[in-house]
């Protein structure tokens, strides 16, 4: 008897793989439109931010262009997508929900656990983030050290680890670099303001408005990518 491994399939590829169907089967041909986000999400019953992961797969695979501002065009409905090739990763969205739940709670502990060095080191990326958001195509690196810095500062290791990997995720993922390499390409930087509150926040040892500052930063940051393509 031949057993195969199971296997948790990702949603936006499930999306993705149903929409080649549509489009190799020549409903919509080459050089048309997409119908619009919101519509397909009704129509799979996802949210919208799957959606725009499986645009994101089919674009690396080479099925379609996303214009900004414009929409999603059909430009070859004869390309390869196969399971196996069309699998890079968690998509960006999946890890931006991933961080907020995870980050939230960590800044909530970080509150009652961050010494004074560790408020200055946040003082001086912020500075260094502000700087950033003035140079075109900058990495956010700072972005990326004030949030570990925060993890860190919840004085667990495990809390660390997995802020650390998530954003390992966000940085290799081949999904999540194309999605993030747009953005920036787009002139979509840190919310300095957002970061401000998080430090003030944790700047007074408050748990429960560290958490919320936290939380209500990366949940913006998804609201805004998802108005912004």
């Amino acid at each position: 008897m031949e057993i195969k491994a199971v296997k948790t399939r990702r949603l936006y590829l499930q999306v993705a793989e149903q929409l080649v169907a549509v489009i190799q089967s020549g409903s919509i041909g080459a050089g048309e439109r997409l119908p619009a986000e919101r519509d397909l999400a009704e129509r799979f019953g996802v949210s919208r931010p799957t959606i725009r992961e499986a645009m994101i797969a089919l674009e690396i695979a080479g099925l379609v262009e996303i214009r900004s501002g414009s929409g999603v065009y059909v430009v070859d409905n004869s390309a390869p997508f196969t399971p196996v090739a069309a699998d890079q990763g968690p998509g960006p969205f999946e890890i931006l929900e991933a961080r907020r739940l995870f980050e939230g709670e960590a800044c909530a502990l970080a509150a009652e656990r961050i010494t004074n060095e560790q408020i200055a080191s946040l003082k001086s990326l912020l500075a260094e983030m502000e700087q950033e958001n003035r140079q075109h195509g900058a990495q956010e690196k700072a972005d990326q050290q004030f949030h570990c810095l925060i993890a860190e500062a919840a004085g667990n290791s495990a809390i660390s680890a997995t802020v650390n990997w998530l954003w390992q995720l966000r940085n290799e993922s081949e999904i999540s670099q194309r999605f993030h390499q747009r953005v920036r390409e787009e002139g979509i930087k840190p919310i300095i303001e957002d970061h401000r509150r998080i430090l003030q926040a944790l700047e007074e040892r408050d748990p429960a408005s560290s958490r919320r500052a936290m939380a209500a930063h990366l949940q913006r940051v998804i609201d805004h990518l998802l108005e912004s393509q």
